[in-house]
């Protein structure tokens, strides 16, 4: 026997429809969203149980043409427990019309401030990380600055030896080219000529090196001045994001303040500003 298709409709469009009304805010509404709910899985629960049957008792009744009574007795618990929330929402609309004169269901004030709470908690939060970024980009830049500093003391350290050395050098080769010249038998003014030409030589490479150390010594600075730029620079973008953290704190709690009177003075009360965006 084929079961037909009608009764499974209805009971989807039954179960649809008090679905529908329990997600309303009205209490009245949330009953009849019960009841057709309520209805509907009855009807699908007799529907899936089979065809009709004979009485399931024993003794009475061929075995084989018994009704399944697993179906009947889930539906007559469910009717109970139907009428039993009917009975407690009935209550609930009675008292909210005797309280407030409607049955709509308003927002719970403490609901607002929890999620206020954790509102404020999350920013403040996120102002946390963004100092605690901001102190650790500090530290390895101050960090990068000490290697640089360190670099620069290295290599002047080592260019001033380098220097030393090289002037040991010339003393030493200057001592043994006059030594040759005096045993090659050259005159006094030959030998200050090629002294002189030998000093000049020395000076252009003295002046070199005189330049490439202005040359290193002002790309430090300009390291630090562009390290101090960028320093002042993340410091007023970390004043400014804490003003506007600081903006939606008031803004929050001025709109929780609002909502709360609003809630105390059901004369004032109105949509809730959230819901209307």
């Amino acid at each position: 026997m084929t079961a037909s298709l009608v009764p499974f409709a209805a009971s989807g469009v039954l179960v649809a429809t008090g679905v529908t009304l329990l997600l309303e805010r009205s209490l009245v509404r949330l009953l009849a969203g019960v009841i057709l709910l309520g209805n509907g899985v009855n009807l699908l629960i007799l529907t899936a149980g089979g065809p009709a049957g004979e009485p399931p008792i024993l003794g009475r009744s061929d075995p084989d043409r018994m009704a399944d009574p697993l179906p009947q007795a889930m539906v007559l618990t469910s009717i109970v427990i139907t009428l039993g929330v009917t009975a407690f929402l009935l209550s609930m609309v009675h008292r909210s019309w005797q309280l407030t004169g409607g049955d709509e269901v308003q927002d719970d004030t403490e609901d607002r401030r929890v999620r206020l709470r954790a509102r404020r908690g999350e920013l403040a939060q996120a102002v946390l990380d963004r100092q605690e970024a901001y102190r650790r980009m500090v530290r390895e830049q101050r960090a990068e600055l000490a290697r640089l500093e360190a670099a620069r003391h290295e290599r002047e350290r080592r260019e001033a030896e380098e220097l030393e050395q090289r002037i040991l050098d010339v003393n030493v080769d200057l001592g043994r080219w006059l030594q040759e010249n005096k045993d090659e038998g050259l005159s006094t003014e030959r030998l200050a000529e090629r002294f002189a030409e030998a000093q000049r030589a020395e000076d252009v490479s003295k002046e070199g090196r005189q330049e490439r150390v202005r040359e290193l010594r002002a790309e430090f600075a300009r390291r630090e001045r562009e390290q101090a730029e960028r320093e002042r620079h993340i410091r007023r973008r970390l004043r400014t994001r804490r003003r506007e953290a600081r903006k939606q704190l008031r803004a929050a709690i001025r709109a929780d303040r609002e909502r709360q009177a609003r809630a105390q003075d059901p004369d004032l009360e109105g949509p809730d500003p959230e819901e209307e965006s």
